[in-house]
This record gives C-alpha cells, structure tokens and sequence, in this order.
C-alpha cells in the first residue's frame, strides 16, 4: 500500500480537500452519505469553514450547534449581553455576598456542570489500567469557546463525554488488548486526542465520518499530534483496499471518509460511536453496524439516547425515524451481548426526561 506524501501540496489546500470529500460524497452510496439530520446541517456549516473558518471551528455558531457540544447556556458565550439583566438582578440581591455571583457564573457557563463530571471521572478511573486517561489535558487548536481548567488539566464537554465513556468501559471490560480504535462519526476528533495524548496507550485510531466533519477531525488531530501522524482522505482516498496492519505501520491515526469502510481489512478490537448514531435513520445505522461486524470489533461502546432524538418537524431539524437504545440490540443480533448499560453517573439525564445511555457489547 502506497500513500500520497503528505508534503504535497494538495494537502495543504483546506478548501481543495473539502471541495474533493463533498464532490466525491455526491457519487457515494446512499448508505453512507448525510441523512435527514446531516443534509439540514450541511448548508450551514460548510459555508462558516470557509475563509479561515476551518481554524476556528470550535467558536463558531454551526459548529457549536451540530458538533461541538458545550455545557453553557445556550448563547451564553456567543451572546452574553442576553444574561445582563439576571447578572444585575443578582447583583441587587446579594446583599455583599460575592459568592452568589460566583455560583451564577459557574451556572450560567457551565463551569458546575464540567466540574461535576470531572469529579465522577477522578473517582471512576482506574489509572494503571489502559487506556491511561489520567494525565489528559485538551488541546486548544480550533479557538474552543468554552474549556475548563481542574488541577492543571484542560477539558471541554466533548473529551469530558469521551472520558467518562471510556472510564464506564474499563470498568466492565479488559483493554489490555486493545490495539486498534474505530469509531464512526467521531466528530472534530476528541477520542483521538485523549487515546494519542497518552504514549502509554500502544493504539491505532480510525474516524470514519462524513463532510465537513471528519475535514475537521483531520485537521484537528492533524494540528494537535503533527500532520505526518495522520492519514488523511486525499492520500487514501484511491486504495480500493485500506489494510489496517499497513496504516498503522505508517501513522498513529487516520481520517476516512465513512464511503470508505467497506474497503477496510483486518480486525478492530474497540469500535465507538457517541451520539452520531441517534443522528442516522435505522437502516443506515443496521448498515454500518454490519461492518463493525464484518471487522470483527471485540467490544463496542455506544452513546444513544434511550428514547430516541426528536422527530423532524416543520423548521425544526430531526430525524424520521429515531434509533432507540433496545434497537442496538436487534441491529448487533446474537453476534454481542450486552454488558452494561448506565446513564447516571456516565452518561446524561436531559432536563426535559431523556437519557443520554452508554451502551457497552461484548463480542460472543
């Protein structure tokens, strides 16, 4: 297998390789390209990439809505003059006590919350055993908006999500072993981040995703662990066989477009997918789940909401037909077993009643 040097100039020109994902995503299976959800994001988002966008897609309004998540009010960081009036009204009640407008602040920005999770993944992480989770701290490429500092460590709520998963799964499964990482819609690359941040962890990372997302993802990893570590879409994109021995003799990391998969070789011991799935229509999450099979992942560790994401409506963005927690059951068949399933204090119970489950399989 022969790859693109990365030195060529095509990998240089952001909006080249974006334009080549989204003309190549055009001729692609149905199967793998956006649905309902995906295609109301795409007028938005590719638009803000441009002009520079690309390197500050962690501040900017379509990302932080579709995959970016952030613990603060909503319009707290973009729009803060909208929370004046309650900091004054606060202000004329505390009577000289400073720490109201304390707790306020770390309410309103989300400092509370981050906190709390972080407190679970101290007291829930096991630190001698892999992956080592312990001595992460976030990166700061793509101007975050939001980021938290505890004990000299910096997390925003996408590594915090993907700490916690990982803390649940070290609880229920040895790792020891785990050598190879796929996950589908990974995002802008967090689990990337803490599983390379660590040089204990002996681990190939793969993200298969759709544009603009795993554009981003590429560049992300690609500025936080050094872009000749990172297998990117325009160096593999012509490989009718993606080996996964072969890419991880060469990079630490690779970016595929989700088109992709099908071409991909070997075995895969961890597959991952948080929240991305509860995004998808059922037929095209079976699809992928089909894959996973065919990769032969020994564990897999999912994040979906139990009773399914919203419905599209008129205005409103959403998906026809929601991906239910029991459904991953049917889908995976009797291939896995369940193993776990928690959402309190892992996952995430929505003001509104809807339980954001982590979901962990074991291989039978």
């Amino acid at each position: 297998m022969r790859f693109i040097s990365t030195s060529d100039p095509v990998m240089h020109n952001t909006d080249a390789e974006l334009d080549l994902l989204l003309r190549d995503m055009d001729e692609a299976d149905p199967q793998y390209r956006p649905t309902a959800f995906w295609r109301t994001a795409l007028d938005r988002l590719i638009p803000e990439l441009g002009d520079g966008g690309l390197q500050r897609f962690r501040s900017l309004p379509g990302p932080l809505s579709f995959f970016v998540p952030t613990y603060g009010f909503p319009g707290i960081h973009t729009t803060p003059a909208r929370f004046t009036p309650l900091r004054h009204a606060l202000e004329n009640l505390e009577l000289g006590d400073r720490r109201c407008s304390i707790h306020l602040e770390r309410l309103l920005t989300g400092e509370a919350q981050a906190e709390s999770d972080y407190r679970v993944l101290c007291a829930a992480d096991q630190p001698l055993r892999p992956p080592f989770l312990d001595q992460f701290s976030e990166g700061e490429a793509a101007a975050p908006i939001e980021q938290f500092e505890f004990d000299g460590r910096r997390f925003g709520r996408s590594s915090l999500n993907y700490l916690l998963g990982l803390a649940f799964l070290k609880r229920h499964c040895d790792l020891s072993e785990v050598r190879t990482v796929l996950e589908i819609g990974g995002g802008f690359g967090s689990l990337g981040e803490i599983l390379l941040a660590d040089k204990r962890n002996d681990v190939f990372y793969i993200n298969a995703d759709i544009p603009p997302t795993v554009h981003c993802a590429h560049h992300y990893l690609s500025t936080t662990h050094g872009r000749n570590s990172i297998l990117g879409y325009a160096e593999s994109r012509n490989e009718k066989v993606l080996d996964i021995s072969a890419m991880r003799a060469s990079h630490r990391a690779a970016t595929l477009a989700a088109w992709q998969l099908p071409r991909l070789q070997g075995t895969v011991d961890l597959f991952v997918n948080f929240i991305s799935f509860q995004e998808m229509e059922p037929d095209v999450v079976c699809n992928y789940l089909g894959q996973i099979k065919r990769l032969q992942a020994r564990y897999i560790l999912l994040r979906n909401l139990r009773e399914g994401k919203a419905k599209a409506t008129p205005g409103t963005v959403g998906v026809i037909d929601p991906i239910k927690g029991e459904m991953y059951d049917e889908f995976l068949g009797q291939s896995y077993r369940l193993v776990a399933c928690n959402t309190v204090p892992f996952g995430y119970r929505t003001v509104d009643g809807f339980h954001s489950e982590l979901r962990v399989y074991e291989r039978r």
